[in-house]
């Protein structure tokens, strides 16, 4: 299987159980890992043949941009189910990283993953 990889994707978004992340927002940051054959985009040097990365990275924008969410768990699972409408993807992998989360202690990032494939 071979592997599109986009990370530290940085968008601004409203999500979060507290009153403040949806008033106020913050960055969040996304890494994908798409699973698929990429073996025709190789044979023919055409985007079309694959997943362009660009238009991946503005609908990935666009979900997180977008309606406000209580979890990143929820916010993970919504970015897997858009990248599954491409039926060239077998699988995906998530991550959203919210590195400014309300925590009272010092810490560098909080993030959760999540793993998603065809049935």
């Amino acid at each position: 299987m071979d592997e599109i990889s986009l990370t530290g994707l940085t968008v601004f978004g409203y999500h979060g159980v507290f009153d403040h992340e949806r008033r106020d927002g913050q960055e969040f940051r996304i890494d994908l890992t798409l699973g698929l054959s990429l073996a025709a985009a190789a044979a023919s040097d055409d985007v079309a043949d694959t997943v362009h990365y660009g238009e991946l990275a503005d609908r990935v924008a666009a979900i997180v941009a977008g309606e406000p969410v209580n979890l990143v768990e929820r916010l993970a699972a919504r970015i897997a189910d858009a990248v599954l409408e491409d039926d060239r993807v077998e699988n995906v992998t998530v991550t959203v990283h919210k590195p400014h989360a309300p925590i009272a202690q010092t810490f560098s990032d909080v993030a959760v993953t999540l793993r998603r494939g065809r049935s």
